[in-house]
């Protein structure tokens, strides 16, 4: 959740909702939550590697099961393109795309040996990641307004534009689920998942609330919307921040898509292994790679690297993860009261507000 989504989804979200931006951060917080209240108790039930691919086929049959997981599949492998893109944008603005298809190779080269990233690195990489924010935070706020980037008026930003704001900031959020997705390796899963979740969840809203405060204090929305990287455009000038940022941003970037490049092949192998996509896919490498996943996903996000736009695999990347999450609500829905940790009434709200904010990511200035 501080990985990608943090240092690129302001400026979309803007553009699209204007005034009402962190309106739209907290409608999408509020859909996150009941998404998570919905996943943590399907996980405690269901302590299996898989998420929503497992309790769709478990709740609900297994066409709904294969629609969650081919959902995750697109999603994230638009979050893949869009995470290489990001550090493309911030590591080297003018070669933005070739950058971001050395990163992917990269990762695939490093995630085809068998590293996996440990609780050590991810610890590392969060410090990391906190500190460039507030770097950047720091930074806005002593710097001042920028006179050159007036606010604008919003009178022509209606519903449909704060909902789409707050399904590209919903891209943001939704890494919660990768700790329901390792309910199998959780020591007392009952118990740990749904805590992880919503505490994970609370937690990064407070550092995006801070984070959209500061940028709005320093660039306002005009100033917002003329970037694609807000967080370097907001210490611009300053040269030691403006260099920590946009370093920091990449590194951060790229800690994103090493291990989700890994993650994704691994769902592709699930769903091989459960006969939903070709069984060729299940090779493993002598490593214990899945290898052909792993190149399969590789070639689909380079496509996309190479044909597509950063804030358009931000909307797709949205609205296939909301797709997923509506199964996910409509499974726990199927929960008895025993099962049930929080009230029903929040997975039929979860249900009803992934409907709403995909449905708002078809129109054509969402995909923009």
């Amino acid at each position: 959740m501080l990985g990608t989504g943090v240092f690129v989804v302001w400026s979309p979200a803007a553009d699209r909702a204007g005034r009402w931006m962190l309106l739209a951060l907290g409608i999408a917080a509020v859909v996150a939550y009941c998404n998570a209240t919905s996943t943590a108790q399907l996980a405690a039930v269901h302590p299996e590697s898989g998420g929503a691919y497992v309790y769709g086929r478990l709740r609900l049959g297994r066409w709904w099961g294969t629609l969650a997981g081919s959902a995750f599949v697109v999603g994230k492998t638009a979050s893949c393109a869009a995470a290489a893109l990001a550090i493309g944008a911030y590591a080297w603005p003018d070669q933005a795309r070739w950058v971001a298809v050395l990163a992917v190779v990269a990762a695939t080269a490093v995630d085809l040996a068998g590293i996996a990233k440990t609780a050590t690195v991810t610890r590392v990489l969060v410090v990391l990641v906190l500190a460039v924010l507030a770097v950047a935070v720091g930074t806005a706020l002593v710097a001042g307004t920028d006179a050159a980037a007036p606010d604008v008026p919003s009178g022509d930003v209606g519903p449909a534009g704060v909902l789409a704001a707050a399904a590209l900031f919903f891209f943001a959020f939704a890494g919660y689920a990768r700790v329901a997705t390792l309910g199998a390796e959780v020591r007392d899963p009952a118990r740990t998942i749904p805590r992880a979740i919503v505490l994970a969840l609370g937690g990064v809203l407070v550092v995006y609330v801070v984070v959209g405060l500061a940028l709005l204090h320093k660039l306002g929305i005009a100033g917002l919307t003329g970037t694609l990287t807000p967080l370097s455009a907001a210490v611009e000038g300053v040269a030691v921040a403006e260099t920590v940022v946009r370093s920091g941003a990449a590194v951060a970037a790229f800690a994103v898509l090493l291990p989700l490049l890994a993650g994704v092949s691994r769902t592709v192998f699930a769903m091989a292994s459960y006969g939903d996509l070709p069984s060729q896919l299940t090779r493993v490498s002598g490593r214990g790679v899945p290898h052909l996943a792993q190149l399969v996903i590789a070639v689909a996000v380079l496509l996309v690297v190479l044909t597509g736009r950063l804030v358009g695999a931000v909307a797709v990347s949205a609205g296939a993860v909301l797709v997923y999450y509506a199964v996910a609500n409509a499974a726990a829905l199927r929960l008895s009261p025993q099962e049930r940790l929080w009230p029903r009434g929040l997975a039929w709200l979860g249900l009803v507000g992934c409907i709403t904010l995909g449905a708002s990511l078809l129109t054509e200035r969402a995909l923009m």
